[in-house]
């Protein structure tokens, strides 16, 4: 292969040919700027903008978010405190029925008591009256009978016996 081969002339290099591939290339350039360089720059341009406008969107919104975030967080820890003073007053308030209960439980108890030992002193005070009474009627009874008769010792000790078996008969029908 020849060196001139290589540089595409085989006898010099033609001028005319190379002014018009140069011509030829600005005027391709020139409508390029014109029609492509143009409208593709401008979409860039949008397109630049639309990125810019979706990061500050973006940021916005991770700001508005963390914002969010920090509100929850403090109503959560509001939350807490109300919880631990509802339970706070949930439990003075069980302690203080505990006690009126407790208070109420032993006024009655006591009462209870009181009326117990009452009724208790009442039935003593009934039996004891009935038993001067029965007491007194068996002393009418036997002094009437020693009255009547002159006993000996077998006849008071029959006597007593038999006043005994009739009282004992007598507080059995009743």
């Amino acid at each position: 292969m020849s060196s001139t081969f290589l540089l595409g002339a085989a006898n010099g290099v033609q001028w005319g040919d190379t002014i018009f591939y140069l011509v030829l290339f600005i005027v391709l350039m020139a409508l390029l700027k014109h029609f492509a360089w143009g409208p593709v720059s401008e979409m860039m341009d949008k397109r630049a903008d639309k990125i810019s406008g979706d990061l500050d969107s973006a940021e916005s919104a991770r700001k508005k978010a963390e914002d969010l975030a920090e509100q929850r967080q403090d109503a959560l820890k509001d939350s807490h405190f109300e919880a631990s003073k509802i339970i706070e007053r949930a439990k003075k308030n069980g302690e203080q029925q505990k006690a009126t209960i407790v208070s109420d439980a032993q006024e009655k108890a006591q009462t209870l008591k009181v009326n117990a030992k009452e009724d208790i002193s009442r039935e003593r005070q009934d039996a004891l009256d009935s038993v001067k009474n029965d007491v007194a009627e068996l002393s009418i009874e036997i002094a009437s009978k020693i009255i009547r008769k002159d006993l000996n010792a077998n006849d008071q000790k029959a006597l007593i016996d038999s006043y005994i078996e009739g009282l004992g008969k007598q507080n059995e029908a009743k």
